[in-house]
């Protein structure tokens, strides 16, 4: 038996992660897209890792079920990092808030029900939530608290308070963040820990869609606006889940690290300030 890492979302992010961390463990990668999951896979088995694809959909509670049941046949569950979701240039409203908001929720809370003892996880959210307007804390604390099968039907969440997909990938994202702070409560009952990390603009196939989608413009100006004047890569997503996910980062749980060079406070306080 070996200890086990469970992955979701087959993409540069989650591949960079795991191969960071992955080496001597058995990973199940997930994947709506079982080909991405199996691509994934055949890359990493082939630098030397053990890894499984497996065909998963983050917005079903029964298909994270039959992963996390999958993941235990190997042995137990040490690590989680979901790297999952869908960009507002992808899916309709009701689909980003399906996975992103309401998957990333029951994944965390079903995976904190079987972790193992000194176990760690990290969830992959965005730095759009930190460019939406101040929620209430009340608004808040329902996004963080609020039993996972009546989250959707929250009043902030319902289609006639979210203005289009953009605002509603704000909104899961800001949930992301709360959800880990609430379940980071119940880990650590556990002696396990959860975070999350907030990328900015990361080279990824999902971003490259952006770049070429009805957005693109404004997300490279972005990039060349912000200090770092740059995109960055899933290898620097990397370098932060393997501080929060070592012994390094014992002491950190509950938190988002935002990493976006610069992107955020450059929308706040510098040339990416949106003109009144």
């Amino acid at each position: 038996m070996k200890d086990v890492m469970i992955v979701t979302g087959a993409g540069q992010i989650s591949m960079a992660i795991a191969r960071r961390i992955g080496y001597g463990k058995k990973i199940i990668m997930g994947d709506k897209n079982f080909d991405n999951a199996k691509k994934i896979s055949q890359i990493m088995n082939e630098a030397g890792f053990d890894v499984v694809p497996f065909e998963m959909d983050l917005s079903s509670r029964e298909s994270i079920l039959a992963m996390i049941e999958e993941a235990q046949k190997y042995g137990e569950i040490s690590m989680l990092v979901n790297g999952a979701g869908v960009s507002p240039s992808q899916a309709p409203i009701e689909s980003i808030l399906k996975v992103d908001l309401y998957g990333t929720a029951v994944l965390l809370e079903e995976v904190g029900k079987v972790i193992k003892k000194g176990g760690v996880g990290v969830t992959i959210s965005s730095q759009s939530g930190w460019r939406m307007p101040q929620l209430t804390a009340q608004e808040d604390e329902l996004l963080a608290t609020t039993p996972t099968d009546e989250l959707l039907d929250l009043e902030i969440l319902q289609p006639q308070n979210i203005k289009d997909t953009l605002h509603a990938y704000q909104m899961a994202k800001r949930c992301n963040e709360k959800r880990v702070m609430a379940e980071s409560v119940k880990w650590g009952e556990r002696g396990a820990r959860i975070n999350d990390i907030a990328p900015g603009i990361i080279v990824t196939p999902l971003a490259l869609d952006e770049f070429n989608g009805p957005r693109g413009d404004f997300y490279k100006n972005m990039f060349a606006s912000c200090p770092a004047g740059r995109p960055g890569t899933a290898d620097e997503v990397a370098n932060v889940a393997e501080l929060l996910m070592s012994d390094k980062g014992a002491f950190i749980t509950g938190s988002t690290i935002l990493i976006d060079g610069g992107a955020t406070s450059s929308y706040y306080y510098g040339p990416l300030k949106p003109k009144q």
